[in-house]
């Protein structure tokens, strides 16, 4: 995987000047012919996704890959010549791995425990063994390689060399290159479809991206895609392929067996990183903006966005543990996102009236899950046709609306009935209670 913007470039093609890798039941209260009782209404839409937790690695995190069979992250350090390595289970950094200078992708064998890190300013690949968090090897491939890949059937590593225009191709058991495959221009990503054998090749200045055959290491495909293309990913659940186009801030999503783009998804401002859950979302790094776009990848839209740290670079995904990791290029930092904390889930909703002498009614709903009040809960008090008052739960789970005669007559065109709906999930159990106070009608309301 490789997510920062080349800033080298062949003569006559045009390069980067930075150095960026870039919500109910029913409750019943009696008093007298007054009854409060609560009803059901829908869950809120809100998004959930969420930055979970921040981690400090090397200065100018570039790429990263998740190794996913031993519950860690590895983070490149461009500015550094470093390797930060994360514990999935603790949010730490375990180890800082020194290899060769502005490293830049990162991949991953789960299978054989290697992890591959292309050196982009001196055109070496090092090999990391994950057991003992050294290196073990460095591999001389083409010039300013960026991203690379790993096929962890074939164990074979696919280096894409950006001023060489060329893919290297490294068989893990002897650490050389076996084959050198003549792609687009400026290549800078590499993404692989194991089960398809296939290999993507994402080549910036083209707009295009190539399509290699694995058995044969030959281009069989060029799929024409947006403007200044950063990154692919590929969902081999579906065999669909994913890519950022930097300028156009959107992503094209590539149907494998036909090698078309069968949609294009407006996302943040300058996408780069993206990387793919199988579970059916896709993450996109936006790095002007400093947000993460989330993808639902069956209906291909984008349905939330994520405030992560400065320059948003790499995007990798744990899909056993369903987190995200985006490298902030800026910042020094990893943002780990996932599902955002849920709010308590009410299980009991109970409702009293209290009556004063001049018939000014209070309506008292209470919510609390597992004994403990649950706060900033919305609950509407009405009757089945006007709404008398809509409340959040106070620090005591408390939402209290006061009735005075007008409102009160309202109660009498229902059957004196008013309803207390919880806004929120619908799966609390209802509880009752009576008023404090028994009521019967004033004369202005028989």
């Amino acid at each position: 995987m490789r997510a920062r913007r080349d800033h080298h470039a062949s003569a006559g093609q045009r390069g980067r000047s930075s150095a960026r890798w870039r919500g109910g039941a029913v409750v019943v209260v009696a008093a007298a012919a007054l009854t409060l009782t609560a009803g059901t209404l829908p869950a809120s839409a809100a998004g959930v996704y969420g930055v979970t937790a921040t981690i400090k690695v090397g200065t100018q995190p570039a790429g990263l890959a998740v190794d996913t069979a031993a519950g860690t992250v590895y983070v490149a350090n461009a500015a550094a010549g470093t390797v930060s390595v994360i514990n999935e289970a603790t949010s730490t950094v375990t180890a800082t791995i020194g290899v060769g200078t502005e490293p830049a992708g990162v991949a991953v064998d789960p299978a054989t425990g290697t992890v591959y890190v292309t050196n982009h300013s001196v055109g070496t690949v090092s090999v990391i063994d994950a057991a003992t968090n050294t290196v073990t090897a460095t591999i001389g491939v083409g010039n300013y390689p960026n991203g690379v890949a790993v096929d962890p059937s074939t164990h074979a590593a696919y280096v894409a060399n950006g001023s060489s225009d060329t893919v290297s191709v490294i068989n893990e058991g002897t650490n050389t290159v076996t084959a050198t495959i003549a792609v687009g221009s400026i290549p800078r990503a590499v993404a692989i479809d194991p089960a398809a054998g296939t290999v993507y090749v994402l080549n910036s200045t083209d707009g295009t991206v190539s399509v290699i055959d694995e058995a044969t290491n030959t281009v069989t495909s060029t799929i024409i895609v947006g403007t200044e293309p950063a990154e692919v990913a590929v969902d081999p659940s579906t065999h669909t392929a994913y890519v950022t186009n930097s300028t156009d801030g959107t992503v094209s999503v590539i149907d494998e067996a036909t090698n078309t783009v069968t949609a294009t998804i407006t996302v943040g401002k300058e996408p780069t990183g993206v990387a793919v859950d199988p579970a059916g979302t896709v993450y996109v790094a936006n790095e002007s903006g400093g947000t993460v776009s989330v993808i639902d990848a069956a209906t291909s839209t984008a349905i939330d966005t994520i405030t992560v740290g400065t320059q948003p670079a790499g995007v990798a995904v744990d899909p056993s543990s369903q987190n995200a990791y985006v490298t902030n290029f800026g910042a020094g930092t990893v943002s780990v996102m996932g599902a955002a904390p849920a709010p308590p889930v009410p299980t009991v909703l109970t409702a009293r009236i209290h009556v004063s002498p001049h018939h000014v009614f209070t309506l008292i709903a209470r919510l609390a899950a597992s004994g403990q009040a649950v706060s900033g809960q919305p609950v509407l008090f009405s009757t089945g046709h006007t709404q008398l008052c809509i409340l959040d739960t106070n620090t005591r789970g408390m939402a209290i609306c006061v009735l005075t005669v007008p409102q009160a007559l309202l109660v009498e065109h229902d059957r004196y009935t008013v309803f207390a709906r919880y806004l929120g999930n619908t799966s609390y159990l209802p509880s009752a209670t009576l008023a404090a106070t028994p009521w019967s009608a004033p004369p202005s309301m028989r």
